[in-house]
């Protein structure tokens, strides 16, 4: 007697056995812009080049105050003046934004650049999860690589001002506080380059507005008359991302927590301008 068992016949006339159906959730979408981005060799080098910013450009600043400190000339230059171990450490976060911030828009508009935005769009026919996806991913690694920039930097800082009045602890008043504010502002620029990349569906575009706001724009306003610039330019994407982080405030700036509202309210306008697009107009 055999052992061997045999598959039932399949019935006369049937077809091929269809194909599992999958139903895009949030969470699918998630893992396929994850695996995107990390497939892409510009993520690994923009990434390594924003924390090489924020990190070397610190040290740098710190390195130059403390050689100033030790040959008694450092009122002699007014960028250092009033600095601190804070203002040193994240001096570098005007580099790192732009290499984040341009990272975003490529993320998206390099998908309209190579035509690969069709097929996304045709495995996720709805469109706004792949922006909300987009956009919640970038934005959390620009999050995470800006944070442990800030925190690695002002570590580093730390031994290189010891002694000298700039020095502050993570424990002194306001000082986590502004290095977790830096990580969060370079989360939120990356969140606004996506945006404008999927708005403008143009690298060269996204990239030329995300550099007009957030550096050309407040040079435009210093020519404006001096009672206005003070009401204009606190309110500009860069002077209130700035102050999220700024250890110090007077009457010209924003306290960090308005500076977080009025930065949120730039990133939720690039948001919507691009979901309305995304939706309205074709590919």
């Amino acid at each position: 007697m055999s052992d061997t068992l045999t598959a039932p016949a399949a019935p006369a006339g049937s077809g091929p056995a269809a194909p599992p159906v999958y139903r895009v959730t949030a969470a699918r979408v998630l893992r396929s812009e994850w695996a995107k981005l990390w497939s892409l060799r510009s993520t690994w080098i923009t990434l390594g080049l924003g924390l090489l910013f924020l990190v070397a450009v610190g040290v740098i600043a710190s390195t130059q105050y403390a050689s100033q400190v030790d040959s008694a000339r450092a009122a002699e230059h007014g960028d250092f003046a009033d600095a601190t171990a804070v203002s040193l450490a994240l001096f570098g976060t005007t580099f790192a934004q732009l290499a984040l911030g341009v990272l975003g828009v490529l993320v998206t508009a390099g998908e309209y650049s190579t035509g690969m935005i069709r097929s996304t769009l045709a495995a996720v026919p709805r469109r706004l999860p792949v922006l909300w996806a987009k956009a919640t991913v970038f934005g959390l690694v620009a999050l995470a690589v800006g944070t442990v920039g800030a925190f690695g930097s002002f570590l580093l800082v730390g031994g290189i001002l010891d002694g000298t009045d700039a020095a502050l602890g993570l424990s002194d008043a306001g000082v986590a506080r502004s290095l977790l504010g830096a990580g969060l502002y370079l989360g939120l620029v990356g969140v606004v380059g996506a945006a404008l990349g999927a708005l403008l569906r143009s690298v060269a575009g996204g990239i030329s507005v995300l550099v007009a706001g957030l550096l050309l724009v407040p040079g435009l306003v210093s020519l404006l008359p001096s009672s206005w610039q003070d009401d204009i330019s606190r309110y500009l994407p860069g002077s209130s991302g700035q102050a999220m982080f700024a250890l110090t405030h007077d009457a010209s700036t924003l306290s960090p927590g308005a500076g977080l509202l009025v930065f949120l309210g730039w990133t939720v306008l690039a948001l919507a301008g691009a979901a309305y697009r995304l939706v309205r107009r074709d590919v």
